[in-house]
């Protein structure tokens, strides 16, 4: 299964976010939209670094202070992305050995979208079911 399958499962929508905005702006954005990271995007739209909400929670154990720092102090970079043409598999093996749960996916200098840990182990559960019920079908007709 190609990453495009998943964006198409789940839909393309990503939250960004400028390296120049507070930490308290992403704090906020990320509690307004239940989501565990943001990418961080140059004004051509293309990711340049990730936050995430660990990154944050790391920083905060130095003080309150970390709010009005910018994302650009906090935030991971280079920021791995992937491809819609991408094999989901082989991605999820990328991220598990990488720890990271987050992958900006881009095409032609664009980005299209953003894939979790958590969506790419729902489309490999989804596929296997496919399989064994196919797999039963077949016995079942046999």
């Amino acid at each position: 299964m190609k990453l495009s399958a998943v964006l198409a499962a789940k839909g393309n929508r990503v939250f960004t976010i400028t390296p120049g905005a507070t930490i308290a702006d992403a704090v906020a954005m990320l509690a307004e939209n239940n989501i565990g990271a943001l990418i961080v995007t140059a004004i051509d739209g293309l990711p340049v670094g990730m936050l995430s909400e660990r990154d944050i929670i790391r920083r905060l154990s130095d003080g309150p202070g970390v709010l009005t720092e910018l994302v650009s102090d906090l935030m991971t970079s280079p920021v791995t992305s992937g491809t819609s043409n991408d094999d989901a598999d082989s991605v999820l093996q990328t991220m598990t050995s990488k720890r990271f749960r987050h992958l900006p996916v881009v095409d032609h200098d664009e980005l299209v979208g953003m894939v979790t840990i958590g969506d790419l182990v729902k489309s490999e559960l989804l596929e296997f079911r496919g399989a064994v019920a196919t797999l039963e079908t077949r016995l079942m007709d046999a």
